[in-house]
């Protein structure tokens, strides 16, 4: 009678290899972590400042104005910018309110890691950004975007400055 071997891994070498993935993924984890926190500030704060450049240029294409907002169902303003915002146009009146007439042109879901808030220049919480035909907004605002898990001197807090004349500056900032 002849022995056929079987090819195939031993028990041993199984468990080494399962312990070497094992410490590898315990290693690189933490790193990943720190990819993914980073690339989710990253999009969240091209997604506001696309949404705010359109809200700019819709209140200048209607000529009635326009503006930003944050929403929690996606069809009306609300006071939690965490929850998400939404573009409106002014269609009727020029008004600093999305009334049932306007139009609304994006409604974006904010992640729910992140803490994002808005306020006048002198730090006054607000709820909306309105811009007039001009593309000016009513007040400059300071939009501000960090992770709700934020480790101590990590650059991962964004602070957006709208000024008087519409133009958005961003500053990256250490987590306190």
């Amino acid at each position: 009678m002849q022995h056929v071997r079987t090819r195939g891994f031993t028990l041993v070498e199984l468990m080494v290899t399962i312990a070497i993935v094992g410490i590898l993924l315990a290693l690189g984890l933490p790193s990943f972590q720190g990819a993914i926190r980073s690339n989710r500030i990253a999009t969240t704060t091209n997604e506001l400042i696309g949404s705010v450049s359109l809200a700019r240029s819709e209140g200048i294409r209607s000529t009635l104005g326009g503006g930003i907002c944050a929403t929690d169902d996606g069809t009306a303003c609300s006071d939690d910018w965490a929850a998400g915002w939404l573009v409106w146009t002014n269609v009727g009146t020029a008004n600093a309110a999305l009334d049932a007439g306007d139009t609304i042109v994006r409604v974006i879901d904010a992640h729910p890691q992140l803490m994002l808030s808005a306020a006048t220049g002198a730090g006054v919480e607000r709820d909306r950004i309105v811009f007039d035909a001009r593309g000016r907004p009513d007040t400059p605002s300071v939009i501000t975007l960090r992770p709700v898990d934020c480790p101590p001197g990590l650059e991962l807090v964004r602070t957006m400055s709208l000024n008087i004349v519409g133009q958005l500056t961003t500053e990256i900032s250490a987590c306190p």
